[in-house]
């Protein structure tokens, strides 16, 4: 007694195919949902990864369809699972790669120490003599305020240009222009 039809390998391949379709078609609808099943390595560096879900979705679709069109073109079912798996490794990888291309495109508005050093600034609120104050200054698009001292300890008065010698955590050290 059978509760299951004998499957062909096509049907097998097939069933594969749409089942991982309809993984990523719930993938890319609702986004991270699935992002418990993403895992990590210790080099990492941001941005997708290998095993992301729709990496993986892409490639257990690939791996049910061209399956199933090697199994369709008289292939047997290990020949046609290696077509798959190298089919799935391919569209994979190129997803992965148009998604690593996407991630890096993205602007980033940190700000480094190294790009503070040598930017010129306004003082905004007076530097005493062995004080601090604050100077103002635009890095690219970006709007700062930083706490500021003069390395010499000697006084500067508000709305004077500056630039920055040095960074030391969260004070700049300034010289008048």
């Amino acid at each position: 007694m059978d509760l299951l039809p004998p499957l062909s390998a096509f049907t097998v391949f097939l069933s594969i195919c749409a089942v991982g379709f309809l993984f990523l078609v719930l993938a890319l609808a609702f986004g991270g949902l699935f992002d418990f099943l993403e895992t990590d390595h210790d080099f990492a560096t941001g941005g997708p990864g290998f095993f992301s879900s729709r990496v993986m979705a892409v490639f257990v679709t690939a791996f049910g369809g061209f399956g199933a069109v090697a199994t369709y073109y008289g292939l047997g079912p290990i020949p046609a699972s290696l077509v798959g798996f190298g089919s799935g490794i391919v569209f994979g990888g190129a997803i992965y790669a148009l998604a690593r291309a996407l991630y890096n495109q993205q602007v980033s508005t940190e700000v480094r120490a190294d790009d503070l050093v040598g930017a010129v600034g306004r003082v905004v609120i007076g530097i005493p003599p062995g004080g601090v104050g604050q100077v103002r200054l635009r890095l690219g698009e970006e709007l700062m305020d930083k706490i500021a001292r003069t390395r010499d300890g000697v006084a500067i008065a508000e709305n004077t240009s500056v630039q920055i010698e040095e960074v030391l955590g969260e004070t700049v050290i300034v010289k008048k222009t």
